[in-house]
């Protein structure tokens, strides 16, 4: 399979913050909508590098994360064979998939 990456800092910001696009243009709901749904929407792996930004407030990865799940249909399984996370950072990944894990668990059973 081939690879889209994805630099949060140089292709989105280096300070992400908030949750929703009324918190400003740098929220996590931006964050999705403009970057993570179209590259998850490739047929690409994506690989999102975390490194660079200026650290990440928990509001703005459950929104971008969490909300992949919660907002645009994607399931945890989808998620966790299309993206590959790279940080220095290793508990970033984690809590990462935590908030999609969550979003998941919320979700009404089919």
């Amino acid at each position: 399979m081939t690879e889209h990456v994805i630099n949060i800092a140089s292709e989105f910001s280096r300070h992400p913050a908030g949750r929703y696009k009324t918190d400003g243009e740098f929220s996590g709901e931006v964050c999705r909508k403009k970057i993570l749904v179209p590259a998850l929407k490739r047929p690409e792996r994506v690989i999102i590098e975390l490194d660079g930004t200026r650290g990440y407030g928990s509001s703005f990865l459950e929104e971008a994360f969490g909300g992949l799940v919660r907002e645009e249909s994607f399931s945890e399984t989808d998620l966790k064979n299309k993206i590959v996370f790279r940080s220095a950072d290793p508990s970033l990944p984690e809590e990462i998939w935590g908030y999609v894990a969550d979003a998941q668990s919320e979700q009404p059973k089919r």
